[in-house]
């Protein structure tokens, strides 16, 4: 059986000096070629990019897929493959913003946006507060064009609309619990001329005045508790249903509504607090009412 001319100029390629040697390599090349296909050019490599996780959703978007990034629409941009998606933190300021985010690689960033080696701003880490105050001294008496803060500061600044509402919502609190004590006040003094007749009966057998108060104290005081538990089951489920709501709405981990021991402890002994105080009143004004008085005569 002949050889192929393959192998034929592979050996004889390998008797002959290294300029023929080149030759014979560069005409085995066609004869190769004929034999089997070229193998296929490796896949290009592109930078990566990580998506904000609500784009994703809303968009279809898996991991590994390529995506075009420009600085504006209908400019051309950057391929870019998706290697992995970031979910929002639990931060006030991004509830309201509907916009995406992305993170870049910083050369990708500044090669899309044409921005150079320029910053809008950077963070820098200190050890200590001693060494924080002192690089922002000597960044702020070096540079020019911008200073330089803390970030509790910037904090701060930032969040003056969220110390407004809790204000607010802390003047809600009064007023609710203004409104809650004299609602309160109200019921057992209720209660109370409901059973005038019954007091009075008694007061003419001879149970004396003090009597009377304490079996109307704690009785408010028992009101009090029952009320503050079912209160307290109420406000947990109804905190679980608002941050259920507005999670799913803003897609943000951020809690809502916050139902904490020290909030459940202040309600029960405000809650029972005002009960007493309620059923001391609604007492003291009965038993100052003669008892003929009471049964009407």
């Amino acid at each position: 059986m002949p050889r192929s001319p393959i192998r034929s100029l592979s050996f004889r390629a390998r008797s002959v000096a290294l300029p023929a040697l080149s030759h014979a390599l560069l005409a085995v090349l066609p004869a190769r070629a004929q034999v089997a296909p070229p193998a296929a050019p490796p896949p290009a490599r592109h930078a990566t990019i990580a998506l904000d996780a609500r784009l994703a959703t809303d968009a279809g978007i898996r991991l590994g897929d390529l995506v075009v990034v420009a600085a504006a629409p209908g400019i051309p941009g950057d391929t870019l493959r998706v290697a992995a998606f970031v979910r929002r933190g639990a931060d006030p300021s991004e509830v309201a913003r509907a916009e995406y985010r992305v993170r870049m690689h910083l050369a990708d960033l500044q090669r899309v946006l044409g921005y150079g080696d320029r910053v809008d701003r950077f963070a820098i880490a200190t050890r200590d507060s001693a060494a924080t105050t002192r690089a922002i001294a000597g960044i702020n008496a070096a540079a020019f064009g911008f200073r330089a803060h803390r970030s509790r500061d910037i904090a701060i600044e930032t969040s003056r609309t969220f110390a407004v509402i809790s204000r607010f919502h802390k003047a809600i609190g009064v007023i609710t619990i203004g409104a809650s004590a004299i609602f309160l006040l109200c019921i057992m003094l209720m209660k109370v001329e409901e059973r005038r007749r019954d007091v009075a009966a008694l007061r003419l057998v001879g149970l004396s005045a003090a009597s009377v108060v304490r079996a109307v104290v704690i009785e408010a005081a028992l009101v009090s508790v029952i009320g503050s538990g079912a209160g307290v089951v109420l406000g947990a489920v109804a905190s679980r249903l608002v941050n259920a709501w507005y999670q799913q709405l803003y897609r943000t981990p951020l809690t809502f509504s916050l139902v904490t021991p020290g909030i459940v402890g202040f309600a029960v002994a405000l809650s029972v607090v005002l009960g007493l105080a309620a059923g001391v009143l609604a007492a003291r004004r009965l038993v100052r009412t003669p008892p003929l008085a009471l049964l009407g005569r």
